[in-house]
């Protein structure tokens, strides 16, 4: 399981070293991470074996010639690269993905259960914030509706 959240550098050859408990939460049929740029925010997206496969198993529900499972195919089969780890624990970010999300120096590494992010670490900040406003206001509107429904 991705958990916790870790402020990392990038080095000058896009490399980062991946914390020791997400190399093992991403252990699976090679030694590295599967990722891609996210659908939630302006990050990257990673993970295991599971993770991608999570993926697979969400795009084969949807029929083949849908709009939707082709725009899922291409966005995360079409975008999704192989990240081998180092003899040192790292990945090295390609520059493509880099440039698009601004990732040039400090990143965030957000641990997410299945799955991580890599933000730039002040968008994440701001997103952070975003994030916790929201998730204070589901959790408030989920518990007036459980009191709702015991009073009924």
């Amino acid at each position: 399981m991705f958990l916790s959240t870790v402020e990392k550098q990038l080095d000058a050859k896009r490399r980062i070293v991946l914390p020791q408990d997400f190399r093992a939460a991403a252990a699976g049929t090679f030694d590295g991470v599967y990722c891609f740029a996210s659908f939630e925010g302006e990050c990257l997206e990673g993970g295991g074996q599971a993770f991608f496969d999570t993926y697979l198993n969400l795009i084969d529900e949807l029929p083949f010639g849908d709009p939707t499972r082709s725009a899922m195919e291409t966005s995360v089969l079409g975008g999704m690269v192989k990240l081998a780890f180092d003899t040192a624990g790292r990945i090295t970010l390609p520059e493509t993905l880099c440039e698009e999300f601004g990732l040039t120096d400090w990143v965030a590494l957000v641990g997410l259960r299945s799955r991580f992010q890599i933000w730039p670490r002040e968008a994440f900040k701001t997103h952070r914030a975003r994030q916790r406003d929201l998730a204070r206001e589901g959790l408030h509107a989920l518990r007036a509706q459980q009191r709702g429904a015991l009073t009924s």
